[in-house]
Parts: C-alpha cells; sequence; structure tokens
C-alpha cells in the first residue's frame, strides 16, 4: 500500500514557528526550522485515506521511508535515529495527540499540565516536573486540544472555552482557551491507570497499613454506605476503585459520574455519565438528574464518583431507603468538614430542610467517612477512618476509628508515622455481628 501520492504541493500554510529565547538556544534554531519544515511536507506527502487505514506499527516503516525520500530530496542530513524519531513524531500527530502521546503511554505519569505550547508538566510518582516535550506552536495546541473535544463529540473555541472531556483510555481532559486562558490553551490531564489497584497495591505502595487495609475491606464486604474524602489529586477514586473489588459479583451497581473513570470488575455494572448542554444551552443531564433515575433502576447499590451539588441530598435519599453499601467521593480537607460541605450542598438545594433535618438524615445514610491525602512526600495516604457515630443536640457525634500521627521523615523523603486506634464499638456493631464479621473487626483492631 502506497501513502505518499505526487509531491507537489505547496507549503505555504507551515505554520509559523515560534522562537523563545529561554526555550530555543539560537544555534538550534536553524535546526528546528529544517526540523519543522520537514515535518510539514512529510504530512503534506500522505495520503489520508491509505494512513487511516493502517496500524501505528505498519505505519512507522511507511513514514520513515517518506522521510528519507523528502530529506533526500531538500539535502538535509538526518540519521537513522533522528528518522525513527520524526517518524514517531508523525505517527503521534496522525493517530494520537502529538507530544504529549508518549507521556499518555507512560504508566508512571499519573497527571499531565500543559500550560500552553511551551510550558508542560507532569507528575510522576507524586513529584511534579517539566515534561520535555513541547508542542510546535499555538495553532498545533490548538489542533490537539478540538482533536480531544470532538472526540466526545463536543466543541472548544473562543465561543465555548471550557470544556470537560474524556480519551478512550478513560483518562479525564480539562481544556481552557483563549481568552481565559491567557497563555493557553491549557489542558490538564489526569490519566485512567491501566493497573487495576486493590488492598495490597495500596499496601505496598505506602498508602495505609495491613491494618487499614483489612478494616476497610471488612467495611465493603459489610455494605456500610462510605464517603471518600480528600483534595484534587489525593487517590479518592483510585481508593474506590480497591474498595469496589470486594463487591459481591451477583449485585446491580449503577455508577454516576461527570467523566466516568471508576474501574468496577463485577459483571452487573450500569453506567451513567453526565451531559453538559449544548453551545445554545439546552440538553444538559445534571448529576441529580442522573441519580434520580438511577433509583428506579433497582440498583444494589448506588456509587457516585463525586458529589459536587444537590445531588448530594439524592444520595442521602438512596443511603436512606436500602441501598446499603453505596459510596461516593467528595473534595474536603478532613472527615468534619466532610459532613459540613455535605449539609452545605444539601442547602444549596434549596429543599426546605432545617439544618438540624438535614444532619439527622446524614447520620442516617452515612456509616464511614475515609480522609486520604496526598502528602509532601508524593505518597497518597489514608490519614482517617471515622466512624459517623450519632447526633447529641446539633452535632454530629464522630469517631476517629483510625487516625495516621506523622512521626518525622526518613533519609529517603518519605514520611514516618504510625495509626492510632480507637477500639471503642462502632455504630454500624450490628452490622458486624450481622455479617459474623465482629470477631475478625475487634481482632483487626487489636493487631
Amino acid at each position: 500500500m502506497t501513502i505518499s501520492p505526487s509531491f507537489g504541493k505547496k507549503t505555504s500554510n507551515r505554520p509559523d514557528i515560534h522562537f523563545d529565547s529561554d526555550i530555543v538556544h539560537p544555534a538550534h534554531k536553524e535546526m528546528i526550522v529544517q526540523w519543522t519544515e520537514l515535518h510539514g511536507l512529510c504530512l503534506e506527502r500522505l495520503d489520508p485515506i491509505a494512513v487511516s487505514k493502517l496500524s501505528s506499527e505498519r505505519l512507522i516503516p511507511e513514514i520513515e521511508r517518506v522521510v528519507n525520500e523528502i530529506a533526500n530530496e531538500k539535502r538535509v542530513q538526518l540519521n537513522a535515529r533522528e528518522q525513527k524519531l520524526l517518524a514517531n513524531e508523525l505517527v503521534n500527530d496522525i493517530n494520537g495527540l502529538g507530544p504529549i502521546q508518549p507521556l499518555l503511554d507512560d504508566d508512571k505519569i499519573t497527571d499531565i499540565m500543559v500550560n500552553g505550547p511551551y510550558k508542560n508538566f507532569i507528575e510522576k510518582y507524586g513529584k511534579l516536573a517539566d515534561s520535555g516535550i513541547k508542542f510546535r506552536d499555538r495553532r498545533h495546541l490548538i489542533a490537539v486540544s478540538q482533536r480531544i473535544a470532538s472526540g466526545v463529540g463536543r466543541r472548544v473555541d473562543e465561543s465555548s472555552p471550557t470544556v470537560d472531556a474524556r480519551l478512550e483510555d478513560g483518562s479525564r481532559v480539562n481544556i481552557v482557551f483563549p481568552p481565559l486562558a491567557l497563555d493557553g490553551p491549557y489542558l490538564s490531564i489526569r490519566k485512567f491507570s491501566r493497573r487495576k489497584i486493590d488492598f495490597k497495591q495500596l499496601v505496598e505502595n505506602g498508602s495505609c497499613s495491613v491494618k487499614v487495609a483489612k478494616l476497610l475491606e471488612i467495611a465493603s464486604r459489610i455494605r456500610l454506605n462510605v464517603i471518600i474524602s480528600g483534595g484534587t489529586g489525593s487517590g479518592k477514586t483510585t481508593l474506590m476503585n480497591a474498595m469496589s473489588r470486594l463487591i459481591d459479583p451477583g449485585e446491580r451497581i449503577i455508577t454516576v459520574e461527570d467523566a466516568a473513570e471508576l474501574q468496577f470488575q463485577q459483571p452487573h455494572v450500569v453506567r451513567l455519565e453526565t451531559r453538559p448542554p449544548s453551545i445554545e444551552g439546552n440538553g444538559e443531564i445534571t448529576q441529580r438528574d442522573l441519580v434520580r433515575n438511577a433509583l428506579r433502576m433497582r440498583p444494589d447499590r448506588i456509587i457516585i464518583g463525586e458529589v459536587r451539588g444537590a445531588e448530594a441530598f439524592d444520595m442521602l435519599q438512596a443511603m436512606n431507603t436500602g441501598h446499603d453499601g453505596s459510596m461516593s467521593t467528595i473534595h474536603a480537607n478532613t472527615t468534619r468538614d466532610a459532613l459540613t460541605r455535605i449539609e452545605n450542598m444539601v442547602q444549596m438545594g434549596n429543599f426546605g430542610l432545617s439544618a438540624g433535618a438535614i444532619r439527622t438524615q446524614i447520620v442516617g445514610a452515612v456509616d464511614l467517612i475515609v480522609q486520604i491525602e496526598r502528602q509532601r512526600d508524593g505518597v497518597r495516604r489514608i490519614v482517617q477512618i471515622t466512624d459517623v457515630s450519632g447526633i447529641e443536640g446539633d452535632v454530629v457525634t464522630l469517631n476517629d476509628v483510625i487516625s495516621f500521627s506523622m512521626d518525622g521523615e526518613g533519609y529517603d523523603g518519605k514520611i514516618q508515622g504510625h495509626y492510632n486506634v480507637s477500639k471503642s464499638r462502632p455504630s454500624f456493631y450490628e452490622s458486624l455481628v450481622g455479617y459474623q464479621l465482629d470477631k475478625a473487626w475487634n481482632n483487626t483492631l487489636n493487631e
């Protein structure tokens, strides 16, 4: 199959090259001009129809041949390594997402942050670092951003400058365009882990101790309603995925998410995802709409990816009406703050409930709050497991079953600490007895 029709198109449409004295050394400008020109000429010579029929593996040698032909024609000297590098770059532009494609393929990278064409960062092992990649210019970044948005049937431009999207592998993407993005466009990608995380891996990663893992396993088995609380990028979804692996495969699970990223292994999972409004402002489907609809779908458990607004009231209703074992995540700094945020979000819905009535609903619905935190050593660590014990007057009483105390730092920079344990009887003790796991709970606490 030939992928290079006759050559002879004009090159006047080649994007301008941006040079920043802090980014590109003047001695390399001529080389970059030649490289960019070769890149543009190769794209023009390739037949789009033929290219679309080839896999990346078959496309690379074909493109290497085209690169070699054009380099010879233009009398540009490229060694074998440079030809392969340019070929890979072209394949990423054609079949992937340009210069960020290698970052997406690296499983060690968890976040990709594009702050315009030339300043791009990654998170790796919990630490931020320069990604080492750059786009050719702003138009190149715009093209990649619009490809991502169009892939999920959405658009992003000056009239609609923000969009949330999802890549094919499930990675979550936020795009901000000018005029909102002064140096943009900006891309923020939360990568979707290909690994199936369980509690064994969480212990190995330092996210929790064996004791904490056992307690959370028991909590999942006895169908406690759990809220996972933490800051942005703290590992809430990863922890929820780990807990979900212990759900009985015979249960009907309905998930509600803004951007689908939960990885459930059970055979009977119904996944629902919100829909933003159209350009005309019509057709929006909110999380609240989906949660209310999920209640009509005969769920055993309802899993809400993240509670952000008035759907908190519907979540409490679901947890209070026989859907034990439901779970959700929330942004908060402590377990006490998580309850306050739920209360505030219910009040945002203007349901006419008093603060006392809302707190009573919360106590009746939520059994356990798990606080996870990304600490300064880069480890996402469980720092609190709190039992929502009851209510005294207008105050919700909490009992920290487990709390993490920091002892210091090791020579490797890793935080060292220990877990404090409360051995008082939890409010869900009857459930432990009913599932015959009360002895396992007590034995774990006493280890």
